[in-house]
């Protein structure tokens, strides 16, 4: 695969009039802008259909109180609808529609729809309970050995001749045993847990709790499109491509999200403190100086010199002092066991791990999903 960026998807015409809604970006968790708790049902017709890179929207004229009042609904991506069978033609304007889904939080006339049918139809055309993933394409296959290298160390990526990306089976993060309920953007359940997820420092606690009650809304990652940073890229939903370049001791990781952002994990030996990096302590980076040996099967990687310009996945935060030991071991050739332990003493009391594992989707490269603002 080429490690040219492909061109980015059309991007369709905002509408003009946006009912006085206050301007959100990117593609946030379905909880920051729209309620759980707040459901409806709207039954109308479909103006305009806006096909767009992050989110899906549907523009709906809908009856209420005697006139037709214009309505936004919004739907999953492009690239997970088309998973689930849609298209551009799916729907077309003129069609009445049956929408079911969660209110916005700010009282505008907006909609996350999870639950369409036709109207008149018994069948759904989407609904979440059989809502597509990228982990859902995911075809069980035979067992099939962890692929090796001449040198007998494991790949990290695809065999010769073939392709592939590894998918994460969760996407947030809290400390090995916690059990914290949570949505899949990190939204918790209950702010009371918040304590439990790590173990935060005081003034680190009271800071991710605020995140957390104003509902992710700040998240850098989405309001100004920076880099899955740390952690963050190994539960990206869109999943994250490993290229191993043999030659110049090195690994590329690639992420499947935000702008298909990549960095370098070196494999020759240096230290993280090193002139090899050619950086001095005041340059600090999204993913860190990273460098990497195998012990026996598993590839572990060192990373410090974060900047903090980034969140930790749902909100956890992070000072320039961490430190992260991630641990990659491919047990077979679908199924990659990976171990992360953060140590910032800026910010937590004490190490802590996690950890989960990914899948193996065979046969393609990550999809085109980019960090881009169509949130009406």
């Amino acid at each position: 695969m080429s490690l040219r960026l492909r061109s980015l998807p059309r991007l369709l015409a905002a509408c003009s009039v946006l009912l006085g809604a206050t301007l959100a970006f990117a593609h946030h968790g379905v909880t920051t802008k729209f309620d759980p708790a707040k459901r409806q049902t709207l039954q109308g017709r479909v103006s305009r259909v806006d096909w767009a890179n992050p989110h899906v929207h549907l523009f709906m004229l809908i009856e209420q109180n005697g006139e037709e009042l214009p309505w936004y609904v919004e739907l999953e991506s492009p690239q997970l609808l088309e998973i689930n069978g849609w298209s551009e033609d799916s729907i077309k304007p003129g069609e009445t529609l049956q929408i079911e889904g969660s209110l916005a939080r700010d009282g505008s006339r907006q909609l996350w729809g999870d639950n369409v049918k036709r109207t008149g139809s018994s069948e759904a055309l989407l609904t979440t309970a059989k809502f597509p993933t990228l982990l859902s394409t995911i075809a069980a296959r035979s067992a099939e050995a962890t692929p090796r290298w001449p040198d007998n160390l494991p790949r990290l990526g695809a065999a010769p001749g073939r392709s592939g990306y590894w998918v994460p089976t969760i996407n947030t993060l809290q400390e090995d045993g916690a059990n914290v309920t949570m949505a899949a953007n990190g939204q918790l359940a209950n702010v009371n847990d918040a304590a439990k997820v790590a173990p935060l420092q005081e003034w680190a606690l009271k800071l991710y709790q605020s995140r957390q009650n104003n509902f992710l809304r700040s998240d850098p990652t989405f309001v100004e499109c920076r880099p899955p940073a740390g952690p963050r890229k190994w539960l990206n939903p869109f999943g994250v491509q490993l290229l191993e370049d043999k030659p110049l001791d090195r690994v590329f990781v690639i992420a499947g999200d935000g702008n298909h952002d990549w960095h370098l994990i070196y494999t020759d030996g240096r230290e993280l403190d090193s002139e090899d990096f050619q950086l001095d302590a005041s340059n600090l980076l999204y993913y860190g100086r990273n460098s990497a040996h195998w012990e026996g099967d598993s590839f572990v990687i060192e990373s410090s010199a974060y900047n903090e310009k980034f969140w930790l996945p749902g909100g956890l935060p992070h000072s320039e002092l961490m430190h992260a030991t991630e641990k990659l071991t491919r047990t077979d050739y679908d199924t990659l066991n990976y171990e992360i332990t953060i140590n910032d003493p800026g910010t937590y009391t004490r190490p802590w791990k996690a950890s989960w594992t990914l899948k193996w989707l065979d046969g393609q490269d990550p999809p085109e999903h980019y960090c881009q603002d169509n949130r009406l």
